[in-house]
């Protein structure tokens, strides 16, 4: 079941890094790329969305001592895919600011585009950290669930070196058993 799971991220992943860099690319496309870059934007959005759909419902099937760490990489998913529908909105917001300005004639303000590269970057640094967050979030329970098995471990291996000295008192008494037996039929 986590096999699948993992699938589903794995198409999460490319379908999203492929979204963040056509997003990007929509504001400096000729007119008519654009409105066929949005398109398929919209649609791979929609993709995004059926994906986040089948891995919540793979979450939903997991056994419940093991959802919680798939649980946080959902919520993590959806920032990430609300933050694509965010970036989306506002490649859109410049696409028709563009497209006004064409008609207008307006070649733009050079501190505009300082101020949507600033923006562009600072959007970058969040998603950046998110990520991190998720991995560290990930490595976390990670060492939490290596922690418990060191405990077992230590526990089971109390337990086989208290079932070893029990066989050697039992090897031990049947050896005194033994001579004893053997020192009776002597008799």
């Amino acid at each position: 079941m986590s096999s699948d799971f993992e699938g589903y991220e794995q198409d999460f992943a490319v379908l999203t890094a492929e979204l963040t860099s056509k997003i990007s690319r929509v504001p400096r496309l000729p007119p008519d790329e654009k409105k066929q870059m949005v398109a398929h934007v919209e649609k791979q959005l929609e993709e995004a969305r059926e994906l986040l759909e089948q891995m919540d419902l793979e979450v939903r099937e997991i056994p419940p001592q093991s959802r919680g760490m798939y649980s946080n990489r959902m919520r993590s998913y959806k920032q990430e895919m609300g933050k694509l529908e965010t970036d989306f909105k506002r490649s859109r917001i410049a696409y028709s600011d563009e497209v006004r300005n064409e008609l207008l004639g307006d070649d733009g303000n050079s501190s505009e585009n300082q101020r949507a590269h600033l923006l562009d970057n600072t959007e970058r640094l969040e998603r950046s950290s998110r990520r991190l967050e998720a991995g560290y979030q990930i490595a976390v329970e990670t060492e939490q669930i290596g922690q418990e098995m060191l405990e077992n471990l230590s526990h089971d291996r109390e337990k086989i070196q208290r079932a070893r000295e029990r066989l050697r008192e039992t090897d031990a008494n049947l050896g005194k058993s033994s001579r004893i037996l053997t020192g009776m039929l002597r008799r």
